[in-house]
């Protein structure tokens, strides 16, 4: 009996080692308030890669594909192991949660994902256009967040889209925006899909991220 409670504190001390080696840093919040923020880290390393196809993908509904490169804060190189989550409305602008869902699952609902970058810095993601909140002023729009290999981890501007009747000049055209680029996107549509781009730098425009 003995030998066996040595061996099984011997095996989680060891499994809880490897774990601090796999996640060598302290995730941190930078870049002002954000609730729900959290939410990036609430992923399993072992399903992320640089693509992803988000739940609704084959529901009825505008099928797109969003994709671009991050870049590290020079913004020349690609960033590697950058963690990208995003999430949004359903077609009737309600965040639909499982009733299963746990965490911010709850609040973000099912329709969400990570991705992250390999060498390349790409990234992205397949889903339908979302559709505004019932009732309100607000475009129709998707929530990114991003966290950076050193546990950084901080909102950015929300994709928007062309021809949105909702959308302000503000939306279309930020100044300073979060992460170096307007989330305004006009879709194209090839081979069924409708397809934007969008680039992020590291940390432009980020209030406190070098503190």
């Amino acid at each position: 009996m003995i030998g066996n409670a040595f061996l099984l504190i011997s095996t989680l001390f060891i499994m809880a080692c490897q774990t601090q080696q796999d996640n060598h840093y302290e995730a941190r919040l930078v870049g002002g308030p954000c609730e729900g923020c959290e939410a990036v880290l609430e992923y399993d390393d072992r399903e992320l890669n640089q693509v992803d196809t988000l739940p609704d993908f084959n529901n009825q509904g505008q099928k797109i594909k969003i994709s671009g490169t991050i870049y590290e804060n020079d913004g020349k190189t690609p960033a590697e192991d950058v963690i990208l989550y995003v999430y949004h409305t359903n077609q009737e602008g309600i965040y639909e949660a499982k009733e299963d869902a746990t965490g911010w699952g709850k609040q973000h609902g099912y329709i969400r994902g990570w991705m992250k970058t390999g060498k390349d810095g790409r990234y992205a993601f397949y889903t339908l256009k979302p559709a505004a909140y019932p009732d309100s002023s607000l475009p129709a729009h998707i929530h990114p967040t991003i966290l950076e290999p050193n546990g950084k981890y901080y909102w950015l501007g929300s994709y928007h889209f062309a021809g949105d009747p909702l959308l302000t000049q503000a939306q279309i055209d930020p100044d300073d925006p979060r992460g170096g680029t307007s989330g305004y996107l006009s879709l194209q549509k090839k081979n069924g899909i409708w397809v934007g781009t969008r680039d992020f730098i590291l940390g432009k425009n980020v209030p406190g991220y070098n503190h």
